[in-house]
């Protein structure tokens, strides 16, 4: 069993596909912790009402950041985690961390990578800066984390159109789209491949 933490900063969609694709296909992993740096996330909300331990967990809560680094590894430990899923966290991973879980930290990055990745690269300003480039296709990418924003290897992508005249917002909704059935099936590789 692939014992998995997500982390997420927003409202948690990717994180609710990953959840009920588990379910469905009866997928051999479960989500043992929720963390996210933001005390008003959807996400811990959401994780709450599936019974999954949801954490608030800031670097404005502790003194440096060495401290707020030792809580991560600390909650990662407490739940056993095999791998981390970014799945809309808006915050680097720290490098401690990246030493720690090195091959088993995932992303899910909103844009055909390595086009539109990198530090900036989230949410409506990846949509935005794939139009103004005159692309014909988006789509979403799946790729380990290291210590550069949307560096790691591409593990799996997924495309979706441009289509004529679309607004970032149009794009990001059927780009949202793919990443809801992309991320669940990379993890369920990933859990069907894991030997404790």
């Amino acid at each position: 069993m692939l014992n998995i933490a997500v982390f997420a900063s927003g409202r948690g969609s990717n994180f609710e596909a990953l959840h009920r694709t588990i379910g469905e296909e009866n997928i051999p992993a479960r989500i043992a912790v929720v963390i996210s740096n933001n005390s008003a996330a959807g996400a811990l909300n959401l994780a709450r009402s599936f019974g999954i331990p949801a954490l608030h967990l800031s670097q404005r809560q502790f003194p440096g950041p060495a401290d707020f680094h030792q809580a991560v590894l600390q909650s990662l430990a407490q739940y056993r985690t095999d791998l981390i899923v970014l799945a809309g966290y808006m915050k680097k991973m720290d490098a401690a961390v990246v030493r720690a879980y090195s091959q088993r930290i995932i992303n899910i990055h909103p844009a055909l990578l390595p086009k539109f990745g990198g530090e900036g690269m989230y949410g409506m300003h990846v949509h935005a800066a794939v139009l103004a480039a005159g692309e014909t296709e988006s789509g979403a990418s799946v790729h380990y984390v290291d210590e550069e924003y949307d560096r790691g290897a591409v593990i799996a992508q997924q495309r979706v159109p441009v289509l004529p005249g679309d607004t970032p917002e149009t794009l990001a909704a059927r780009v949202l789209t793919a990443e809801h059935t992309l991320l669940p099936s990379v993890v369920k590789q990933i859990a069907l491949n894991h030997r404790p």
